[in-house]
């Protein structure tokens, strides 16, 4: 047995047996003492034994790996090192962070009100052995929670507000220096994206040393719009559009630029309602561009409002400046593309409110119905390339729907749909299918001319030269009580009411060929008293 146990390398335990048969011939007390012996014997020795016999491997998170070299020791205690002290920044880092997101925020006559809500940072993250315990789904929907618009996507925000952190390179190539990769974690660390690219920002932010943020105006698939303090022209208000770090999205934006700087240059005189570019800069992959700021889109006011259509007279007024905007753009080649209520902005949407006996309710009334087109990022010019798909689904034209080509004409037919929801206070065409949009129209409108029927791609959507469109069904049902001939829609038989529906069917045409222009269209009878007010005015000016 002892040469066994000798042979496997075990000289202290040999030793130790062997005095154990040595003493088996002794007394009763004897016996207990060296077995006792025996005992602590193991005890003592059995742990050193195995670790000799490991001596050349060492653990890792994965197991048992071979011993390293003098060299690998010293990398792995620097490596140790740095981890440890990166999580310690960590926790300090994100230790009682508090942020406020803005639920709901629009201007009104004297300040900007906004509906907040304190959100929290979750705890750090608990370690346990070298190994990092993934956060649970509630703590990772309540990391970092970003600024949202008050629509219903607010609450879509919140929960998506997990954040992925990226490093701002502004070089074409990337650099394995230590002190490139300090200056990479820093920027990580300070700037930061949510989940669709939006920039985390937070009230009092400052960007460029220069615009510091003061609350969230909107938001849409491009990126958001925060209303800022522009510090170095005596705390001006403005309004900053950030872009999401998405690179469709900046192209983009960097075509909108370049319209905007175009109209700044070919309007310097400020003569027409195009919105003005104060400044432009890019912040980490944001590209920012700086405008005036002005007050609600006319679809935010129907919508706090109560959806209450304006009066024809407003509606006169208002389309008057929006028609000079787009002709502006048209004769300079230039095709808007993205036409509706949401990017026209009243220049101050101030107003006054007065209860309605009659309808039981509070209604606004605007002192000023100055009104500015914007949102150029979809401009185009002429002799660009024209995407097959462009306009918002309700406001777009047939001939983008069959794929006939287009042109400015597509513009006119968006202002017709947008003047036909200024008077009625609903979008016409509430739909989001596009045979059910082409059936919609043929509803209010009447058919649509067979030679264009001919000539679109869409085969699907005709049959023997007609609409392939069933009246009977659940659609059709639906067709018939949401919609009917336009001139049902007059809410008056006056000579003004008249005339604004014969300047909506001009600009509803199916054909863009016959469908007016807004140079014709500046010279409708409708806009008859608002050129004889504007020579007026102009005439009183010179004396």
């Amino acid at each position: 047995m002892s040469g066994g146990i000798v042979g496997c390398g075990f000289p202290h335990v040999t030793s130790s047996v062997v005095a154990l048969t040595s003493l088996l011939s002794v007394g009763i007390v004897e016996q207990k003492l060296a077995i006792a012996g025996c005992w602590l014997a193991f005890t003592l020795f059995l742990p050193n034994v195995f670790k000799m016999r490991r001596s050349k491997r060492m653990r890792d998170s994965e197991g048992w790996v071979e011993e390293y070299n003098y060299e690998e020791k010293l990398e792995i205690r620097k490596r140790q090192r740095r981890s440890s002290s990166s999580s310690d920044r960590d926790k300090r880092q994100r230790r009682h962070h508090h942020h406020k997101t803005y639920e709901r925020c629009h201007l009104d006559s004297k300040r900007l009100e906004c509906k907040e809500r304190r959100a929290w940072e979750p705890s750090e993250r608990r370690q346990r052995e070298g190994a990092s315990v993934e956060p649970s789904r509630e703590q990772r929907n309540r990391d970092w929670h970003h600024y949202s618009k008050s629509s219903a996507r607010s609450g879509r925000s919140h929960q998506k507000s997990r954040t992925r952190h990226r490093s701002r390179r502004h070089s074409p190539q990337r650099s394995n220096s230590p002190f490139q990769r300090s200056q990479r974690r820093k920027r990580s660390r300070s700037v930061e994206d949510d989940e669709e690219g939006h920039l985390i920002y937070h009230s009092g932010l400052v960007l460029r040393a220069r615009y510091k943020v003061v609350a969230t105006l909107g938001e849409g698939a491009f990126g958001k719009v925060v209303e800022c303090i522009d510090t170095s022209k005596d705390d001006a208000r403005v309004a900053l559009k950030i872009i999401k770090n998405i690179d469709r999205y900046r192209e983009a934006a960097m075509s909108e630029v370049e319209v905007l700087g175009q109209i700044n240059t070919l309007d310097d005189e400020k003569t027409f309602g195009c919105v003005r570019m104060l400044n432009w800069f890019d912040y980490h992959g944001h590209i920012c561009i700086v405008f005036e700021l002005l007050g609600l889109s006319t679809f935010d006011f129907l919508k706090e409002n109560s959806f209450m259509p304006f009066t024809v007279d407003q509606i006169r007024h208002m389309s008057y400046q929006i028609f000079r905007a787009v002709a502006f753009l048209h004769q300079n080649k230039l095709t808007h593309t993205d036409l509706k209520p949401e990017n026209i902005l009243f220049v101050n949407s101030d107003y006054d409110l007065k209860y309605n006996a009659k309808m039981k309710r509070d209604e606004r009334t605007l002192k000023n119905l100055n009104v500015k087109v914007v949102d150029f990022g979809n401009a185009t010019y002429d002799h660009e390339h024209h995407t097959s798909v462009v306009s918002t689904r309700h406001y777009r034209a047939p001939e983008v729907i069959l794929e006939l080509g287009w042109n400015q004409a597509c513009d006119v037919w968006s202002l017709g749909c947008i003047l036909l929801e200024f008077y009625l206070g609903i979008t016409l065409f509430q739909t989001h299918d596009s045979k059910e949009h082409l059936a919609m129209m043929e509803r209010v409108l009447g058919p649509i001319p067979a030679h264009l029927l001919q000539k679109t791609k869409k085969r699907r959507y005709v049959h023997h030269d007609r609409l392939d469109w069933d009246e009977h069904s659940s659609s059709g049902r639906y067709v018939r009580k949401y919609c009917k001939p336009l001139k049902q829609y007059m809410s008056s038989k006056s000579s003004d009411h008249e005339q604004f529906f014969d300047l909506v069917q001009s600009m509803l045409q199916f054909d863009m060929s016959k469908r007016l222009t807004l140079e014709e269209a500046l010279w409708h009878p409708f806009f008859h008293a608002v050129r004889k007010e504007k020579v007026s005015l102009t005439i009183t000016a010179h004396t």
